[in-house]
């Protein structure tokens, strides 16, 4: 492997089995890099890999799993932060869309952020295998900043 990416996993309450799913089916592969989730999702990501890593009795890959606030309590705008501040580099969000979230605003936010900064981004078990099968996955790929910086570094000068 080329690199280790910082990637940020999210997903609403009715897709948290789905993600965990993909995870779990997925884990030697994720093991290996930086994972960011927001609350409750972070938690049972991170009981998930310790589990499967004591059942397996591989410790050469150690769990490395940040928590953030839960998403309504203000993880979505932390990862939102994390995003803006370059330390994401892929964002798998599996998000409910029969379901109103009461942080919709901040959802939308995240999401918003993402495709600003030109973040990949999977919000769903099909796009995220994709993703996951990039060739891009584990080697080096540089993200090109969009349009919209020019503005931004017009404005600090």
């Amino acid at each position: 492997m080329d690199t280790t990416r910082n990637i940020a996993v999210v997903a609403h309450d009715n897709c948290k089995d789905e993600l965990l799913d993909f995870i779990d089916c997925n884990r030697g592969m994720l093991v290996q890099h930086h994972l960011i989730a927001t609350g409750t999702t972070g938690r049972l990501v991170k009981s998930l890999l310790e589990k499967r890593a004591a059942e397996s009795g591989d410790a050469s890959h150690p769990v490395n799993v940040t928590r953030l606030k839960s998403g309504p309590l203000g993880g979505d705008q932390q990862l939102g932060a994390h995003i803006a501040d370059g330390e994401v580099d892929i964002l798998f969000f599996f998000w409910d869309p029969m379901e109103p979230q009461p942080h919709d605003v901040d959802v939308k936010a995240l999401l918003r952020l993402a495709v600003l900064y030109n973040i990949p981004t999977a919000s769903n078990r099909s796009s995220a295998e994709f993703l996951i099968s990039s060739p891009f996955f584990d080697h080096e790929f540089t993200v090109k900043k969009g349009k919209y910086f020019e503005y931004a570094d017009r404005e600090l000068k």
